[in-house]
């Protein structure tokens, strides 16, 4: 009997069952991208924009805070996805966790340049970097095999 095969019967986790848990945290991601869009949205049209030099408060209102709040956990949430992924050692999974890592980061950092000075390219940055991670994410999900998958 094979090292591969005892440690397998151990209990030790499968690749299988790693990219499994990898296409779950990926529609966890999706959900909430488009969770954070929605908020992103409902401040757009009903909250306070800010000048371009007079800043708001990144908890000014409930809805705001709300996205603030979600984005911290999205950004959590992918360093998360990226080192499972690194764990499966799967490169389209790496590759794309790492990109949709890259573009959440980049969608706060246009939000902040946002809630700074009101900018009409930094609020175009945030929506086109959801897309790409939305895109990331999505990918994941319908690519990745699922749990009862025989892959």
């Amino acid at each position: 009997m094979s090292q591969t095969n005892a440690a397998t019967r151990a209990g030790a986790p499968s690749r299988a069952g790693g990219l499994a848990r990898l296409r779950l945290s990926s529609f966890g991601l999706v959900t909430m991208l488009i969770l954070e869009f929605i908020l992103g949205t409902i401040y757009n049209l009903y909250g306070t924009a800010p000048a371009p030099h007079k800043s708001i408060g990144l908890f000014s209102s409930p809805d705001l805070a709300l996205h603030v709040i979600l984005g911290i956990l999205l950004f959590l949430a992918a360093v998360m996805q990226v080192v499972r992924a690194v764990g499966t050692r799967h490169r389209l999974a790496v590759s794309l966790s790492a990109v949709g890592l890259v573009a959440i980061i980049g969608a706060g950092s246009a939000g902040l340049g946002f809630a700074g000075n009101g900018d009409n390219g930094a609020s175009l940055g945030m929506a086109l970097l959801f897309a790409v991670a939305l895109v990331c994410y999505a990918v994941l999900v319908l690519v990745l095999p699922g749990r009862n998958s025989t892959t």
